[in-house]
């Protein structure tokens, strides 16, 4: 199985060449639903220990169904499909240059939720233009274990996102454990209270945010994605989550800039327009970089081929 591996602003991404399953035809979304049913296996041996580890976010690289695409993408972590990923996607527009797949300029990514359109800035430098994102829910108190009430907003950017607007704890990296913990009991808290996204959907991602480091950026946050790991870069999803809620609130006006600081302290600059249906389009701008490229091996005898699974 042959990969690239890259990182954007510290997140890394695993984009998955030649070998992997064969999904058959149909729409992507037809063919993400085989992915995440018929081949767990597939996805746990290119993401999991001992090849890679729990942040790791897959990219298996399609043919894409509509023409007007480059290309076609799934993208998977340690549990389950992606509906989308900005980091990601991010990271796959520089592996594509580095490939010399494409150059320079804008070009459209088909995934399983739709169209992205990204603009190549250049060899590291990636602008994404995400699918519509909005609020569902403002201000939804919940109780949580060993903690106590916690307020955030409900909203969708390609995932679905719990926002808590201040975080209980300094979003800095000696405290990551402590975060990472207290985020899996709001999504605990959350499950518990049977609060969910549209049509019942689960809420995977839970997103605090506090002051910047920074003083060049507006705000700081920290994210736990659905396996469990928390997301080195600002993520994308939860980015354009961030923009519906600022919007809807009036504090950040279409076309003006947002720098979103992450945990780590790597950004994105954050803009939106108006959507169709009273949401945002949002635009995130990262930088990726190639990291390695590598054969994968599944030796038929290896009994941790698929993956160490907790």
């Amino acid at each position: 199985m042959r990969v690239i591996d890259s990182h954007t602003a510290g997140e890394p991404t695993r984009v998955v060449i030649d070998g992997g399953p064969n999904l058959g035809t149909g729409t992507l979304a037809e063919r993400a639903a085989r992915l995440e049913t018929e081949h767990v296996d597939f996805c746990a041996s290119v993401v999991l220990e001992p090849r890679g580890h729990e942040a790791v976010i897959g990219a298996l690289l399609l043919p894409p169904s509509d023409p007007e695409c480059v290309a076609g993408v799934i993208y998977f972590n340690n549990l389950k499909n992606l509906g989308m990923c900005g980091h990601a996607t991010i990271g796959l527009a520089v592996t594509l240059a580095h490939m010399g797949r494409i150059g320079p300029g804008r070009h459209k990514f088909e995934t399983p939720v739709g169209v992205v359109e990204i603009d190549l800035i250049d060899a590291h430098t990636v602008a994404v233009v995400n699918i519509e994102a909005y609020r569902l829910h403002k201000d939804i108190t919940i109780e949580v274990e060993g903690h106590g009430p916690v307020t955030g907003d409900v909203a969708w950017g390609g995932n679905w996102f719990f926002l808590v607007k201040e975080s209980p704890l300094d979003l800095v990296p000696a405290n990551i454990r402590a975060l990472t913990d207290l985020t899996l009991r709001i999504r605990a808290g959350l499950d518990k209270a049977g609060v969910t996204g549209a049509d019942g959907a689960w809420i995977d991602h839970i997103e605090l945010f506090g002051p910047a480091q920074d003083p060049a950026a507006n705000s700081r946050n920290f994210v736990l994605c659905p396996g469990g790991a928390y997301d080195r870069s600002p993520c994308g999803t939860g980015c354009s989550a961030k923009l519906a809620c600022l919007a809807e609130d009036g504090v950040l006006a279409p076309g003006a800039e947002w720098l979103q600081e992450s945990v780590i302290g790597s950004t994105y600059k954050l803009s939106y327009q108006p959507g169709a249906h009273g949401g945002v389009i949002p635009t995130i701008t990262g930088q990726a970089f190639v990291t390695s490229e590598a054969l994968l091996i599944l030796d038929p005898e290896d009994p941790y081929r698929f993956g160490i699974r907790g």
